[in-house]
């Protein structure tokens, strides 16, 4: 059979992954047409986790760090190797349904203007979502949306009818799939973050540079996914947070959004204190403290780059705090109110800026 689509290469980023890859990896190569490739970027296994891949998948290119670099350095060098026109970044224990291949490259295909799309990101054997497509609150936080919930029926359909506009604050990096070109003049993944919040920054990078970003719901994977992962986690989070604030939020918004940001830091002390991780809150600061400088040279490569009005960026955002995981915070109505009443004002300020 003749295709027409974009060769894909999907990259598969792995430390300690062999009872993972035992499910992903059969599903993946089941898929694969002639001119795709799967490449796995193994971050120094114990578990013997590259040689499983071998046996799973002959066809495999397997790229052994030596070292564990973290997620997007991974991710960047399993890239560098791929031939593909389309990149798919896939997390070992996110398993594609049947007909992945053939809904990954459907926005591409039809032209929807998208620079990176996501899949849609189910758990619980399908039956509930883990990511329909991520949330940004104008303070940084970021969530999967809609986890938890159940998947909603019809929802291709859905979109099809146009009833339902999929455009998230961000594409989540468990199934992530852009263009070869695109992510390479997107300088990739921020590789300093090692974990956690580097799929947030580079949405909001693409945004910055006038692209779009959406969700493709026919192109499902479902993910044996843990919020907590330890207190470590926290301190990537807070970090990689703050660095994508300094790096990509235009000075106008940073500016405005100054008290808002100083308001948050104080919430969250009080917040890690009582959820047993404000250790890892202060090593948080200490970790933006000391790559100040550096954040602030790529702040500049990052700003060269843009292309839309802060007003255009700032759509990207929600005044919510509506994650599942932030408990009765999210639920607080005096909150929301407060945190809506400050967007409002937000809005209104940049509105009436050219730039």
């Amino acid at each position: 059979m003749d295709w027409t689509g974009p060769t894909l290469s999907t990259i598969v980023v792995t430390h300690d992954s062999r009872a993972a890859v035992e499910r992903t990896i059969p599903a993946v190569a089941a898929q694969l047409r002639p001119g795709d490739e799967l490449i796995v970027v193994d971050n120094d296994s114990a578990d013997g986790t590259p040689a499983t891949v071998r046996e799973l998948c002959p066809e495999a290119t397997v790229i052994e760090s030596g070292s564990n670099a973290g997620f997007p350095a991974a991710c960047n060098r399993g890239a560098a190797e791929a031939s593909g026109e389309l990149l798919c970044l896939l997390n070992p224990d996110a398993v594609p349904a049947e007909g992945w291949r053939e809904a990954i490259e459907r926005p591409w295909i039809e032209g929807r203007g998208w620079a990176a799309w996501q899949g849609l990101v189910t758990a619980g054997g399908g039956r509930i979502l883990n990511s329909r497509g991520g949330d940004v609150h104008y303070t940084g936080i970021a969530w999967a949306g809609g986890a938890g919930e159940p998947v909603p029926d019809g929802l291709r359909e859905e979109v099809e009818a146009g009833l339902r506009a999929i455009e998230p604050g961000f594409v989540s990096g468990a199934c992530l799939a852009i263009a070869s070109d695109t992510y390479a003049d997107a300088g990739g993944l921020p590789e300093e973050f090692f974990l956690y919040h580097e799929d947030v920054d580079l949405s909001l990078r693409l945004r910055l540079a006038g692209r779009r970003v959406g969700v493709e719901p026919a192109a499902r994977v479902d993910h044996s996914y843990e919020f907590d992962k330890g207190p470590a986690k926290w301190r990537h989070l807070e970090r990689n947070r703050w660095a994508t604030v300094i790096r990509t939020y235009p000075a106008g918004l940073l500016a405005i959004l100054a008290p808002a940001l100083a308001a948050t830091e104080l919430a969250l002390v009080v917040v890690a204190l009582r959820g047993g991780w404000a250790p890892q809150k202060l090593a948080a600061w200490a970790d933006t403290l000391s790559a100040l400088p550096r954040l602030v040279r790529e702040r500049r490569r990052v700003q060269a780059g843009r292309e839309v009005r802060t007003m255009e960026f700032a759509a990207a955002f929600t005044p919510d705090l509506a994650s599942a995981y932030l408990g009765a915070v999210g639920r607080s109505r005096l909150l929301r109110a407060v945190l809506r009443g400050y967007w409002s004002a937000t809005l209104a300020v940049l509105g009436d800026r050219r730039r």
